[in-house]
């Protein structure tokens, strides 16, 4: 549980994912599941970065923590497995990539450019969590097991934002 905050306490969250690569939709998935409940919280901002996500960077600005969501690859891990990895693993030194393009920006990526770009209004509360999958084949619908990951970050998320609500 993070500390308590005040009440301009604001929380982004981001999903990232390919809602036409199976098992890569996770991240937008849980933003959509999100939506339901959290949607009238106007302390929190819930985005689905999709593929296409850097214009976004832009409205991180005044949020001071920042949720991700997205898919992990070729982990050795069963499908489904949920990572949450420290903040310290994404406070790297920005990346100046010239080939980074707008639809394919990654999580690291993204916060890298914030990083870059928010300067010292860069959040110190960062917190990632990665779902390992096997499958980005072109086809809409995942898999049992990536839903239910998606489901246990969805549930997650809710008691982390739970200590604080929208005045």
């Amino acid at each position: 549980m993070t500390e308590q905050g005040s009440a301009s306490h604001r929380i982004a969250i981001m999903g990232f994912g390919n809602p036409v690569r199976s098992d890569d939709a996770v991240g937008t998935y849980v933003i959509q599941k999100l939506k339901d409940t959290l949607s009238s919280r106007d302390d929190i901002s819930l985005f689905d970065m999709g593929t296409s996500a850097f214009e976004v960077l832009f409205q991180l600005k005044g949020h001071q923590q920042i949720i991700l969501v997205d898919a992990v690859v070729n982990t050795g891990d069963p499908i489904g497995t949920l990572y949450r990895v420290p903040a310290e693993e994404v406070r790297k030194a920005p990346q100046d990539d010239p080939m980074v393009f707008l639809h394919s920006i990654k999580w690291d990526q993204a916060l890298s450019y914030a990083k870059k770009l928010l300067q010292d209004e860069y959040p110190d509360n960062i917190q990632v969590y990665l779902i390992a999958i096997d499958n980005t084949r072109l086809e809409v619908g995942m898999s049992e097991a990536v839903q239910q990951a998606g489901n246990r970050v969805v549930e997650y998320i809710l008691e982390e934002v739970a200590w604080t609500a929208s005045p």
